[in-house]
């Protein structure tokens, strides 16, 4: 073992480089975040070799004064902080001082700036192994550019592990998308080998705004996506929380989560609570193994988070991460079940509340209450005293219709409002519902739509039922971890509402006394392990509610209308205003689609009607 020495500041610097500059993307990141912290309105960024040979960032914010420059290039020195109390209420992207001294530890780096009017900017650069840095007059408009060149020229071994310019490229054009959501009033021009391949201009206007998602996401996303925003002023009307964004359909999903970004205060994160809440939120409508597409941007007191938990500043944690978790689910939540059929303008487009009403129960309720299914039935098959009466659908809306038979046309001439979905002309194939509404033509998968019915109103009945306790014959002990039984002994209330009796046997143990009915058959010890695992990770717990909706989904499956049965045009039309009432109706428990529309200008394309 050699004997402790100090290190120089070009190892130092190249050792935190480790952490903050990984590839090209890494450096235009650090950099940009600056530029937005500078206040500037226009970013620049010129590369040459996927950044592997030239980065070049020049913005038009407020510039580094001619004395400071010295001190730009130096580790830990920053003007974004000074204090320890600093700390828990950072509004800045970056403070930590270290991101321009680490790349010019890997690389060629010379810093240009005027913090003046005019053209008399000062140029810095750094060399040798102590990383003396040498300022010297260079004309320069207000702003700063930033030149690094041949990156990872003096640790081949880092060099090694980037891609092809290709690769590195397209890393560096997600990194500048992400950033131009947020950052909707800057504009940014990316040139590549001298030639022009991005733009993203400053929004001014809603249609600006919306040029800018379809730049990001694809113009499609513009049809497929609901905006929301949603405030929160917490159980004391303070530590308010806003969410706004865009989400998309769940029929609008991919198969990769590439397009699912969060900001957090404007900066981008990836947080596995937020991943868990949205994840949750989509769950009963998504379709298996498919991922949603967002753009979500959370606003909230900076001393509620702490965004100095990582060096690149990707990960940060909520001080009430619980809060946090219920108002992300039941925001994004509520939005999706207020996309139905009756969301839908006379020109195809969705109409979901751009303000989602707040939920009745308090933000942090941990009621998933319990009980035994109802059923449904159409057509003669059977009705139950549950609520639903196929006879009083059939009088409300069979004025309107004619119950000849699927093979006669209802009128359409009435004076009444026609429906979202319109009215039912004919059974195909004892499949789908053939309609007509003011737009053109409707298909509805009628096993799909009645089994998202029927599973809607289950669960709503098993809400307001509420939850039944099973106690074990024969207690369980089940070996936990002492803080998975420290929250079982703290949310005992809690657990109690999801039909759990624990009780803390030991440091390491609890008894477990009673479990929710409907769950009886479930293997006990895992199910405990499951849910106390989700109260120590993310605050809260939805695993009883998971189960349960797995158990009412099958159950709404076999109780819904099969393929061949012959319904009538009253049962019909029955099916269809249950549908547009019914939350989440656009999809089946499996996330499949459960109708579609063809309006009569494409079908007048399809018999080139016009031409």
């Amino acid at each position: 073992m050699q004997r402790i020495q100090q290190l120089n500041p070009r190892l130092s610097n190249q050792i935190a480089a480790g952490e903050v500059v990984e590839r090209p993307a890494s450096v235009i990141k650090e950099l940009v975040e600056n530029c937005l912290d500078a206040g500037a309105t226009r970013i620049d960024i010129d590369l040459e070799a996927g950044g592997m040979k030239l980065i070049r960032v020049r913005d038009n914010g407020r510039g580094i004064h001619m004395d400071d420059l010295t001190l730009a290039l130096s580790r830990h020195a920053t003007s974004k902080i000074s204090e320890a109390e600093d700390l828990e209420a950072i509004v800045t992207l970056g403070f930590r001082g270290e991101a321009l001294a680490s790349m010019a530890s890997v690389s060629r780096l010379r810093l240009t700036s005027n913090s003046e009017s005019g053209n008399s900017g000062w140029q810095v650069s750094a060399q040798g192994e102590q990383m003396q840095a040498t300022v010297i007059p260079a004309p320069h408009p207000p702003g700063t550019t930033v030149e690094v060149k041949d990156l990872f020229f003096n640790t081949p071994a880092r060099r090694k592990f980037l891609r092809t310019e290709k690769t590195e490229l397209q890393k560096i054009e997600e990194i500048i998308r992400k950033i131009s959501l947020a950052s909707q009033q800057v504009t940014f021009n990316i040139s590549h080998n001298g030639k022009q391949i991005r733009q993203y201009v400053a929004s001014g206007s809603e249609v600006d705004t919306q040029r800018r998602l379809a730049a990001v996401f694809g113009s499609a996303f513009l049809e497929n996506a609901v905006y929301l925003s949603q405030e929160y002023t917490g159980e004391t009307g303070r530590d308010g929380m806003n969410l706004s964004g865009w989400i998309g359909l769940p029929t609008f999903s991919r198969s990769q989560a590439d397009q699912q970004f969060f900001y957090v205060n404007g900066r981008m994160i990836r947080d596995k609570l937020v991943t868990h809440a949205v994840k949750q939120a989509y769950q009963d409508v998504l379709y298996h193994g498919r991922q949603p597409v967002y753009a979500l941007f959370l606003t909230l007191d900076p001393r509620l988070v702490d965004v100095n938990v990582h060096p690149t500043k990707h990960e940060v944690r909520f001080r009430d991460s619980r809060e946090v978790h219920n108002f992300l689910f039941r925001t994004i939540h509520r939005a999706l079940a207020d996309v139905r059929p009756d969301n839908v303008s006379e020109d195809g487009e969705i109409l979901a509340p751009l303000t989602p009403q707040p939920d009745p129960q308090a933000v942090g309720s941990w009621d998933v209450p319990v009980q035994k299914p109802i059923g449904f039935s159409y057509g003669g098959g059977g009705q139950t005293s549950s609520g639903y009466r196929m006879a009083e659908q059939v009088q409300r809306y069979g004025s309107l219709l004619s119950a000849a038979g699927p093979a006669e046309r209802p009128a359409m001439d009435h004076d009444g409002e026609v429906p979202p979905l319109g009215y039912a002309v004919a059974q195909l194939h004892g499949i789908y519902i053939l309609a007509q509404n003011a737009r053109g033509l409707v298909l509805v998968d009628m096993h799909a739509a009645h089994e998202r019915i029927t599973y809607e109103r289950m669960k709503t009945a098993a809400d307001e039922t509420g939850l039944r306790m099973q106690p074990l014959l024969v207690p369980v002990s089940v070996a936990l971890s002492e803080r998975e039984c420290q929250a079982a002994e703290d949310c005992e209330e809690e657990l109690r509402n999801l039909g759990f009796e624990l009780q803390r046997a030991s440091d390491e143990s609890v008894m477990v006394r009673a479990i929710p009915a409907m769950l009886t058959k479930e293997n006990t010890e895992q199910l405990v392990r499951d849910v106390l695992s989700d109260v120590v990770e993310y605050g809260t717990t939805n695993r009883i509610g998971q189960h349960r909706d797995e158990l009412l989904s099958t159950m709404a499956c076999h109780g819904s209308v099969r393929a061949n049965r012959r319904l009538s045009i009253p049962e019909m039309n029955a099916l269809l205003r249950d549908m547009e009432e019914t939350e989440r109706s656009g999809q089946c428990n499996h996330g499949r689609p459960t109708w579609t529309e063809l309006p009569l200008d494409e079908l007048d394309k399809l018999f080139l009607r016009g031409r």
